[in-house]
Parts: C-alpha cells; structure tokens; sequence
C-alpha cells in the first residue's frame, strides 16, 4: 500500500463526529483505532488527565533511535496531533489529517529509525484549550525530561492555489504570499535552524513551504499559538507548528463540511513525505 493510500485509509476511520462530550462514541473509537495502529510499532504508553470529572488520554509510542550511532542518550524528538473534534464536523482536515501523518510516521520510523528516538503522542482535548499537551508538557517540565523539539500536526491537508485565498494576522499579509498552497512552519525563535532545514525538505518533494519564528511564546500574535506546540513553549520547549493555517485558509475550519473530499490528498502525502525527511536531518 503507498502513502497516499494509507493516508487515505486512516482519515476513513478518524473523520467522523468524535467530541469527547457530545460523540462520545465516536471518539472512543477513534482512540482505540489510533493506540491499535501506534500498537503495530511498540508498546503504547497512555498518558491520563483529567478534566473535572471526567479522564481523558494522550497515547503514545517511544521509539529507538538507529542503532549503529556511536552517540547515545540524544533527548527525543516528540511529534503530536490531537485526535479530538469540535462538536458536528467529522473534523477530516481539523485534525484527521495529522493524526494520519502521525500515524504513517510512526510506521516509516519504526522499520527505519532516525538519529534521533521520537516520541509520537496523539494529545486529547486540543479542542478544549489545548488540556490534552497542557498537562503533558507539565509532566515532563516537573520531571526534569529535556526534548531535541516537540513538533504539533496540526490541519495538514487543505490547498487552494487561486490566488487571494490565503489570509493572515496582520501585517504578515505584506511578507507571505497572498495564494493557500503551500503549508506552514510556526516556531519560537529557538527552532529557527529546524524551520529552515525542515522546510527546505519540504520543498524538495514538491510542496510549498513558508516559516515564521515567533518571539518569546507567540503571544504577539495570536493565532500563532492555537495548537498543541503552545504550552511546550510555555514551559521553555523549543516547538514548531506544522498547519495548513486553519482558519486563515479552509472555509470548512470548524463546520460539518469539514469532510475528506475537500482535502488534496497529493499535497498531504507531500507534507508527509517532506516531514520525515525534514526529521531525518535535525
């Protein structure tokens, strides 16, 4: 099966309604489908939380790094994706699309590891106010655990390549193109080697690729900090977003018409394939 295929099998069984609340249903099987297929390349570690009364779980997969490197004990690196959704939309680019990647990576890094061991975390409750990678950056903050970056997949598959349909927090809309076809990386000022070299793998497949890094924690603007990479720059992580822009870009952003058939698949197996390559060299 190619990548694109995959990818497309997985956004099949994640593009459903799955608010923890009000789909209950439907995001307890999008929990199981991801900790089985995290389960085909090691053991699954669940991360609970919780959020009044109610636990919740991040799941995640440790993996080694290659074993022929003469140097060992390099802090991870951890890739995320929120597997929630807002309540009524299948949420397929919001946020099945890097719950896909996620997955796919998973598989490609276990048959061949990278210089680096990673640490792929699928977060719970990103929809709520980022609880899910709140907690979890607080654990590993308070437990003393150090990350090479922490990296959030977040909206991955929307393209639109008419011009104008690209829109930005002011005044980004001087220095970015004005046409939604390429996909973004969102970091801190600490991670701006990692977005010029993950970036220009990213274009080396084909896709388009634009960086931003922000000062301090990105609370100058502030659509920077909507996802997962937030609280791990809040307790001093250097962390990059990957996105398509969301809302800035996919009028389906948070609607029932959040489905599959409006996402470009080739851009998305692109993304995936410039993101492993992109990781392969940090």
């Amino acid at each position: 099966m190619n990548l694109k295929t995959s990818l497309h099998t997985h956004l099949n069984q994640i593009a459903r309604l799955r608010d923890p609340y009000m789909a209950s249903a439907g995001h307890f099987f999008v929990q199981q489908y991801i900790r089985a297929q995290l389960s085909q390349s090691g053991s699954v570690e669940i991360h609970t939380f919780k959020v009044g009364t109610k636990v919740c779980q991040n799941l995640i997969l440790n993996l080694p790094p290659q074993s022929t490197l003469k140097k060992t004990n390099l802090p991870p690196i951890l890739i995320g994706a929120h597997y929630d959704g807002v309540p009524g939309s299948p949420a397929a680019d919001d946020n099945a699309t890097g719950v896909a990647v996620l997955l796919e990576l998973a598989r490609i890094f276990r048959k061949n590891p990278c210089r680096h061991p990673l640490r792929l975390v699928a977060f719970d409750m990103e929809e709520y106010g980022l609880l899910g990678s709140t907690d979890y950056a607080r654990h590993l903050q308070q437990s003393g655990q150090k990350l090479r970056l922490m990296m959030s997949l977040e909206m991955l598959g929307y393209c639109d390549s008419r011009p104008h349909t690209q829109a930005y927090p002011p005044p980004l809309e001087k220095f970015y193109p004005s046409t939604g076809d390429f996909i973004a990386l969102i970091g801190n000022w600490r991670t701006w080697r990692d977005l010029i070299t993950i970036s220009r793998h990213i274009r080396q497949v084909g896709v388009k690729c634009e960086w931003l890094p922000v000062p301090g924690t990105g609370k100058l603007i502030h659509a920077t900090r909507q996802s997962d990479h937030a609280p791990f720059w809040d307790f001093g992580y250097p962390a990059i977003m990957v996105t398509d822009t969301a809302f800035m870009r996919n009028p389906h952003y948070h609607r029932p018409s959040d489905t599959i058939d409006t996402l470009d698949l080739d851009f998305l197996t692109g993304v995936c394939q410039g993101l492993e390559r992109g990781i392969r060299k940090l």
